[in-house]
């Protein structure tokens, strides 16, 4: 029998060999670290380049249509009710679908749900011109806002949970290449028709094409499931016995996220935030028009307006995260918002550059939104929770606005009303996103 020496020996030996082969040994380590090497290479350039192109075609089928609202009022014989009913549709779909998210992605996995969602936005581009009716009109319109609900809420969950340490930084990507898109849909659509022969169909179906160079991105993330080990060590080791490297942590059960003041206060800053958004997407064109501002020029006044969300958006995520409280830049955006509205009322036409880049400036609100969301939980499944419930509530919320906006012109004559609409809901807005600045975390107010 051998002898505790050499017992002793033959354990050295083995763990020197196993510290000569870097754990090679260890069963799955090497995978793991393999994995772990390939993501931080190609797979993740690739996902930055879907994040991209999702957040590009999140906007275009509300801003093109805003831009020839009025070609395909007359085309499909919609009243002024009506059309306030189509640019209600955007929220209602957020709302309804975008709750569903989280659920899909925890059964599919977030890359293939993303998928599914930018397939659902190219078929509805496709179809609704010539659906036919303003029926099926608004049905393939609801398609293509159903696939922009669903990665609405992932991409933010997406963000926190492959890039946890470049949460500002990747908003900011993400919320830079949603403003351009939404931009560029609003200034090009004109010109864009009118290069198609004048028709406001082939200039809505053409926007689809930005649908397939997103799909064919998000194919290599259809199986995906997990994140990366070194994305989402601290998750799993957060509550684990022991801290880093003591193994997964458990499953939390959800959180009880409507007792958080702060998920409430966030909602409704998102709420408030997406009905100026949408009116302005939907309405703000033919405001200018009504105005005496040519078609082309109203287009280019409305992607005024988004495109500042270009450079912006990237700014304001990275600013945000480096400050404790996010009040004072609710407070910049709330301010320049009314100066824009009352500049709108008074002089339309004379100051309509101005009111367009105080506007544009106002609408940086959203990429606010959804950096608080990332700020105001601490794991991907709360970011995951407090995402939907503060974009479904928050586009339940802005539902009214829109729709009120069409009703208020409709019957008054003017755009009077409507703008003064506006600039009172900026008032709440900056109360609420005050209040959501907070630092304080959703786990913090609320138990399981």
């Amino acid at each position: 029998m051998p002898s505790e020496e050499t017992r002793t020996e033959t354990r050295t030996d083995k763990t020197e060999t196993l510290t000569a082969t870097e754990t090679r040994a260890v069963p799955g380590q090497a995978s793991s670290t393999s994995s772990t090497r390939a993501w931080t290479t190609w797979t993740t350039r690739l996902l930055m380049l879907g994040i991209v192109l999702a957040a590009f075609n999140l906007r275009p089928a509300i801003t093109s249509l805003g831009a020839l609202l009025e070609e395909v009022r007359d085309g499909l014989g919609m009243s002024g009710s009506v059309a306030g009913l189509l640019t209600s549709v955007p929220p209602l779909c957020f709302a309804v679908f975008g709750v569903t998210a989280p659920r899909l992605a925890r059964r599919f996995g977030p890359g293939a749900v993303v998928w599914a969602g930018m397939v659902a936005i190219t078929a509805g581009l496709l179809i609704r011109p010539y659906a036919g009716g303003t029926a099926g009109f608004l049905a393939a319109t609801a398609l293509a806002l159903m696939g922009i609900a669903v990665s609405n809420v992932l991409m933010p969950v997406i963000v926190k949970r492959y890039f946890p340490d470049r949460v500002g930084s990747m908003t900011g990507l993400y919320s830079m290449a949603l403003a351009f898109g939404t931009s560029i849909a609003a200034a090009a659509t004109v010109p864009v028709t009118n290069a198609l022969g004048g028709g406001w169909q082939p200039g809505l179906a053409v926007w689809a094409t930005l649908g397939v160079a997103a799909v064919l991105a998000w194919i290599p993330f259809v199986r995906h499931r997990e994140a990366p080990q070194s994305a989402s060590a601290s998750e799993r080791t957060a509550d684990a016995p022991g801290g880093r490297g003591a193994g997964p942590a458990p499953e939390q059960p959800p959180l009880r996220i409507t007792r958080s003041r702060t998920a409430w206060a966030l909602a409704v800053f998102f709420g408030l935030q997406a009905t100026a958004a949408y009116i302005t997407m939907g309405w703000m064109a033919q405001i200018f028009r009504d105005s005496g501002v040519s078609a082309g020029t109203a287009g280019l006044l409305l992607a005024v307006i988004m495109v500042m969300g270009v450079p912006l958006a990237f700014v304001i995520p990275r600013v945000a995260t480096r400050l404790p409280h996010q009040g004072p830049i609710v407070l910049v955006l709330g301010l320049c918002g009314l100066a824009g509205y009352a500049g709108l009322y008074f002089a339309p036409v004379g100051g309509a550059w101005a009111w367009a880049l105080l506007l544009g400036i106002s609408n940086c609100a959203f990429p606010l939104a959804l950096t608080m969301v990332g700020m105001r939980a601490r794991t991907g499944a709360g970011v995951a929770q407090l995402s939907a419930f503060a974009q479904s509530t928050g586009y339940l919320i802005s539902i009214p606005g829109p729709l009120l906006v069409g009703v208020l012109y409709q019957h008054s004559g003017g755009w009077g009303l409507p703008i003064t609409l506006m600039c009172a809901l900026m008032v709440p807005q900056i109360v609420v996103g005050v209040l959501a600045g907070r630092d304080r975390t959703v786990e913090d107010e609320v138990g399981r």
